[in-house]
């Protein structure tokens, strides 16, 4: 056991020997060797390396990012993204792994243009993530709605009570200046139910508008079917590809001039005169609408 140990050490002390001695490209290379072999904690050493000696190349801290990603270090991650950001903007997967790590630890506002700009960026320079991109920003989308409902509700059910706070303290002090008027027993007694009864009405009142204010929470959820592929926004105006994928109009016509004639979910090829207007998603769309008018703030 001793010796095996030693050998274990030995083969450790070469390697780093040799590591030492290589390139910053040959230390990436090595890096992405491992990184393979799904052996993450040596190629973050590898990367680690090539940027110390060659700290200006950004993609040794994306790859190294992708690491940190893939273990869950979100932060370092993050720290990655940004350094690869500083050294080269335009870096698309700087920041679709900068937008992920954000979404990881719940800063969904960022991670929404990290991963927007990434999508935008993968576009122009026409690069083909499939649909990994556009799939994490329609997630850091619908999370960031969801959050976003989650304080709207809060702040809801605060508004309740403090407006019930305030009918309970009115009625409380008026049931008070009654106790020192000079009003008799009787009046008193008349008085002061008059009051309860309008507590009781107007807390009623308060609760059943709020019950239907709840009602129509429950509703504060666009399916994703009802967006485009694209901008992830409501369909005005869908159109189907012969692929059998429906696009917002605008968006798919500027993929095909900008981008280039292919559909972006199946890369087929596609062009302009292919795209058939979808009435049925357009009345589905238009149905959901009317009866959420909410819908246009999303």
């Amino acid at each position: 056991m001793t010796s095996f140990l030693s050998y274990l050490l030995k083969m450790s002390k070469t390697h780093n020997f040799m590591t030492n001695n290589l390139t910053d490209k040959e230390l990436k290379d090595e890096g992405n060797r491992f990184f393979g072999l799904k052996m993450y904690d040596e190629a973050i050493n590898c990367y680690s390396r090539a940027i110390i000696k060659n700290p200006v190349i950004a993609s040794y801290f994306t790859n190294r990012a992708l690491c940190y990603l893939k273990q869950k270090q979100y932060i370092h991650c993050c720290d990655d993204c940004r350094k690869a950001l500083e050294l080269d903007p335009l870096l698309v997967k700087a920041h679709f792994f900068l937008g992920q790590s954000l979404h990881e630890i719940n800063h969904y506002d960022e991670a929404v243009k990290h991963l927007q700009r990434a999508f935008d960026l993968s576009r122009e320079q026409n690069l083909n993530f499939g649909d990994d991109i556009a799939c994490q920003l329609r997630i850091a989308k619908k999370k960031r709605w969801n959050e976003q409902e989650e304080k709207r509700i809060s702040q809801e059910i605060e508004l309740l009570t403090y407006l019930n706070r305030l009918i309970s303290d009115d009625a409380d002090k008026k049931l008070k200046e009654l106790e020192s008027s000079d009003l008799d027993n009787d009046a008193v007694q008349s008085k002061s139910l008059q009051i309860e009864s309008y507590r009781d009405r107007s807390l009623t009142e308060l609760t059943d508008l709020f019950v239907q204010i709840d009602e129509r929470r429950r509703k504060r959820e666009v399916p994703d079917y009802l967006c485009g592929k694209i901008s992830f926004e409501i369909l005005r105006d869908p159109v189907i590809t012969p692929s059998g994928i429906t696009y917002e109009r605008k968006n798919i016509e500027e993929h095909l001039q900008k981008v280039g004639h292919f559909d972006p979910v199946t890369r087929v090829k596609l062009s302009a005169d292919q795209l058939i207007p979808n009435f049925a998603m357009k009345e589905v769309v238009d149905n959901f609408l009317q009866e959420n008018d909410w819908a246009y703030e999303y």
